[in-house]
């Protein structure tokens, strides 16, 4: 816009406008096989940025929508109709853009002052294009569903970290696992979601069946049950197993399932994620199964694993994390758990020790307990796989004399694993040692087209939320006791 001279001075938005249309256009026509790789990744960044401030811009429409009380006048009456029908939106889409309008704009107070926006900091970033719509749409909801009593430098300090970890890359689908994490430190005791609450919404709806037999199911589920079915869903909805399209694929009855059958099976089965879920629950409610003969998933029985931060057993609040990534209340895991406080485990229930040496290749469940609780899932950088969906890598490699002991072992999911290897388009993984800030963890060294170089990095994915609350708990501890 600048080559052309154009300046606010110069012409009206709407003329602006129409250059952003203008430029659109010749953008859309315009022809990339003159571009390098690095280019059309640089140009798509870029686009992405200008993508962002544009819909930051939504904001300011919509308060100027409202104070003009455009949508009683057009008859409307609301302003989310008003947006679908004036634009074509989906309820959600128009939904999702005025939660973000009351948060994240300033608004005119009845006595002509301008009040500004309630997360300025999100706004902020929203506006600079360092952040995207998804990124606001979950600061929002976490903001909102604080409690109303929190100090406001820790809602303050909430916020701002939040956004501090969305322009440094956190994905928007990471925000609601650090919400979770925030408000189980920050209601510990379940004044903002209660299980009590939470047991009031469960239920699952089975609906009639139609013309063809088919029947619909929705519902919502505690976390408890989601936590039991997670790990049944980890093992038997995973590619080639109940398949009953397929003779051979293993199913809950299959005593031992053979990984070169079920690779083979993987490669023949072209379910979906949801069919496979389906088949999964058809084969866990067939007659005769005994639920205690699952076997095991990933060298685990299958079941529910929880790990537990010290602090919060001898609270006795917060949050229990699944291998499977989810969260279940500390008093309710205690309950699954039949009333025993199931401290991060050194030893198996046996009372085999984890750190076995030279012994086995194979890592023992008590060793995967262990790597559960310190790796929290696949290590690799800025994959979101949870321990569930991981195998167990040795970072010394067991046939080059790497032991099977917990400082030469790591949770990688499938296919991260399949990258590690000593050929030059090949990933390497290091323990890194007491000089590193990430002492006791595991590194990945990229290959060198990617990384001349060859530093080691970290997954902090599984590792921000607890810190970004921990910190947060720690302020409201810092500034007072919340009101009773």
């Amino acid at each position: 816009m600048g080559s052309k001279g154009v300046t606010f001075d110069d012409c009206g938005i709407a003329d602006l406008a129409a250059v952003v249309e203008s430029l659109t256009a010749t953008l859309a026509h315009a022809s990339l096989t003159g571009f390098s790789d690095a280019e059309v990744v640089a140009l798509m960044q870029q686009l992405e940025t200008c993508k962002r401030k544009l819909s930051a811009l939504d904001s300011k429409l919509i308060v100027e929508v409202s104070d003009r009380s455009l949508p009683e006048t057009s008859g409307a009456g609301k302003l989310i109709p008003f947006l679908r029908h004036t634009l074509g939106l989906s309820a959600h889409d128009a939904s999702v853009r005025v939660r973000i309008t009351r948060q994240c704009a300033e608004f005119t107070e009845p006595t002509g002052h301008l009040r500004p926006a309630a997360l300025e900091a999100t706004a902020d970033a929203l506006q600079s294009g360092e952040i995207s719509r998804d990124h606001a749409r979950n600061i929002v909801d976490i903001m909102t569903h604080l409690p109303g009593d929190i100090p406001t430098e820790a809602r303050a300090e909430a916020e701002a970290l939040l956004v501090e970890k969305s322009c440094a890359g956190l994905f928007p689908d990471d925000l609601p696992k650090i919400g979770r994490e925030i408000m189980a430190r920050v209601d510990p005791d379940g004044t903002v979601f209660s299980d009590a609450d939470r047991r009031r919404r469960r239920g699952i709806i089975l609906g009639r069946p139609g013309v063809d037999g088919m029947s619909w199911i929705e519902g919502w589920l505690t976390p408890q049950l989601r936590a039991l079915l997670d790990g049944f869903l980890a093992k038997f909805a995973r590619p080639g197993m109940c398949n009953p399209e397929d003779v051979d694929s293993p199913t809950v009855t299959t005593p031992v399932v053979d990984s070169d059958v079920l690779e083979a099976a993987a490669r023949r089965d072209r379910r979906d994620a949801g069919q496979r879920t389906h088949d999964a629950f058809a084969a866990l409610l067939q007659p005769g199964l005994d639920p205690s003969k699952l076997g095991s998933h990933r060298g685990l029985p299958v079941g529910v694993l929880f790990t537990i931060d010290v602090a919060d057993m001898e609270r006795g609040t917060g949050i229990a994390t699944t291998a499977t990534g989810g969260h279940v209340s500390i008093s309710e895991a205690l309950k699954m758990a039949a009333g025993t406080k199931p401290y991060v485990a050194v030893l198996d229930s046996d009372g085999i020790p984890l750190f076995l040496g030279r012994g086995p290749r194979l890592a023992s469940p008590g060793q995967r307990i262990a790597l559960v609780a310190r790796d929290k899932g696949c290590t690799h950088p800025d994959c979101d796989a949870p321990p569930s969906m991981c195998a167990v890598h040795h970072v010394n490699d067991w046939a080059n004399n790497g032991p099977t002991d917990l400082d030469n072992l790591t949770l990688v999911c499938d296919h991260h694993h399949a990258l590690v290897n000593d050929g030059p388009t090949g990933w390497k993984t290091v323990m890194l040692g007491k000089d590193s800030p990430h002492r006791g963890r595991v590194g990945w060294i990229a290959p060198k087209a990617i990384d001349p170089s060859r530093t080691p990095h970290v997954n902090e994915k599984h590792h921000v939320g607890p810190l970004v609350a921990t910190s947060i708990a720690a302020r409201c501890r810092e500034w007072g006791p919340r009101a009773a």
